[in-house]
């Protein structure tokens, strides 16, 4: 009997501890939510960032939203912001390539992540009460994962979006090469000739068109040209132009003929295309195995069979 007493007291006890763990991160969360939201307020009433935001948006009208987040979640972001510049780097470097290409994407994408990850943790805690057969073990698991997912959600997200403006990019290539050696041979130099190719291709393929007009914005305020195809290479990160790049650098610099080499790398390129489009066309016969087992066969195997079958079961029927 004692040990009976023995075990309800623990157990009472683990329990109690549990519930009142739970509540102190209950309070925890409203206080660093309410403390961020006022943070944020504050900020969006202060004086001076609302002027320097109507300046800003007045030379800027496309990103006046992005800005209006970025002044909101500003003393926000120094504190959710990774400490090490090479993750922040490689975090604006993909950001970047996906197509967020304001300056304060950095901010307010950490700043998501931090606002999702409180708000998916405060939404399963204070919906603890409409579920009354969960533990508290349990409910703080549900808590840890919905904190996970807000924080690895738009790392998937990204992810996605990177692989979009890849795939975007490496369509829009071809296009641009192929006017790039027209536009070339012509006898237009290379800085006019990826201007001419940008407006160009700028309805059809709009980010490719701003990376190589940003080429020759930089050849024009007097960076090499060396440097500003390298940074061509580096914003878009795709191998196809990272080629094209090193090419064209290893002409300028032995003082070959660019359009020999534009002509001579389209017509490489060219056959990678057909090797790659080949390739593509070999595997059609792998990935139809599954579905032809999963649907096909059976279907077939109905058809064929199933007629003999009816036939043997009403013989056997005879034969009983």
């Amino acid at each position: 009997m004692q040990a009976i007493i023995d075990l309800l007291n623990n157990y009472l006890g683990n329990e109690l501890i549990l519930r009142w763990t739970v509540v102190i991160m209950v309070a925890v969360i409203i206080f660093a939510l309410g403390l961020g939201l006022s943070v944020i307020f504050l900020g969006m009433t202060d004086p001076i960032r609302r002027r320097l935001g109507m300046v800003n948006e007045t030379k800027a009208p496309k990103g006046a939203l992005a800005l209006r987040i970025a002044t909101a979640v500003g003393p926000v972001a120094a504190f959710v912001l990774p400490k090490e510049e090479l993750e922040r780097n490689k975090v604006k470097q993909n950001l970047y390539r996906a197509g967020f290409r304001s300056p304060q994407a950095l901010q307010i994408f950490y700043a998501i992540k931090t606002v999702l990850a409180v708000l998916l943790a405060a939404i399963v805690l204070l919906s603890s009460p409409l579920m009354p057969s969960v533990g508290s073990e349990e409910l703080m698991l549900y808590v840890t994962v919905a904190a996970a997912v807000g924080l690895l959600g738009p790392n998937y997200v990204l992810e996605k979006a990177l692989a979009r403006e890849m795939r975007r990019l490496r369509n829009g290539f071809p296009d641009a090469l192929d006017l790039l050696v027209v536009c070339v041979e012509s006898g237009l130099g290379l800085g006019p000739a990826l201007q001419r190719v940008a407006d160009e291709i700028n309805v059809s393929h709009p980010e490719l068109a701003l990376d190589l007009a940003t080429v020759n914005a930089e050849m024009r305020a007097g960076v090499q040209r060396e440097k500003a195809l390298k940074n061509l290479a580096d914003r878009t990160g795709l191998p196809d132009i990272r080629g094209l790049v090193a090419l064209l650098v290893q002409s300028m610099r032995f003082g070959t003929s660019v359009a020999d080499a534009l002509r001579i790398y389209s017509e490489e390129f060219r056959d990678k295309r057909m090797q790659a489009a080949e390739e593509q066309a070999a595997k059609i016969g792998t990935k139809m195995i599954f579905p032809l087992v999963i649907f096909m066969f059976p279907v077939f195997f109905v058809v064929a069979v199933g007629p003999a079958a009816l036939r043997i079961i009403d013989a056997f029927k005879y034969l009983g």
